[in-house]
Formats: C-alpha cells, structure tokens, sequence
C-alpha cells in the first residue's frame, strides 16, 4: 500500500518560514494534482495550496503572495514553502495526490507563535 510520508513542519515564530514536502513510499503512476490541505483544532480542513501536472496552481485567499507549492515529477515530490508565517497558519498539514486513486499523507504539525 502507498504511503505519503511528509516532512518539514515545526514550531517557527511569526514572520518566519517553512518549508514542506511530500514523497510517496513508491512512485505512483500519472499524478494529476498535488495538493497541501490544513486543518487547525475545531476547524474542517480547508485547501491551501494545488499544482497540476502541467504546473497550474491554486492558492487559498489567504496565503497568496506568502506560500508557494511545486513539484518534481520525476520524484513524484511536491513542496510547499511557507513564508511570512502568521500565528493563524497554525494546523495540522497534508498531502494529497489524486491519481488513479486518492492518497493522503499522515499530517504534519505547523505550529507558529506570535
């Protein structure tokens, strides 16, 4: 079974940066979109950030001009690299891909303090 592992999150004080990736555990074949979705306690996940295959993207409102997500098609990796972070990007991050069928990471924990 495919794994997407994540990796990059952390603690980092406002007004600093992140970077996030994303890699499955064996390559997947055709990945359409790649995306970074949050969620923060008591709050429904909501979508951040989405690139195509033919590197089309898509941002929430309220991270444009601040993230910006990319990929490697080769490496089947997509990165997420937050900057002038906000207390209120605080939330649990995960990957997606959308091929053949939908995979999501695990999560990984952004937590920024004002």
């Amino acid at each position: 079974q495919v794994r997407l592992v994540e990796s990059g999150g952390g603690l980092v004080q406002a007004g600093g940066s992140l970077r996030l990736s994303c890699a499955p555990s064996r390559s997947i074949f055709m990945i359409n979109v790649m995306g970074w979705y949050r969620q923060a306690p008591g709050k429904q996940r909501e979508l951040v950030a989405t690139i195509t295959s033919g590197g089309s993207t898509n941002y929430a409102d309220s991270v444009k001009g601040r993230f910006t997500i990319s990929r490697d098609n080769p490496k089947n990796t997509v990165y997420l690299q937050m900057n002038s972070l906000k207390p209120e990007d605080t939330a649990v991050y995960y990957c997606n891909f959308m091929a053949r069928y939908d995979y999501w990471g695990q999560g990984t924990q952004v937590t920024v303090s004002s």
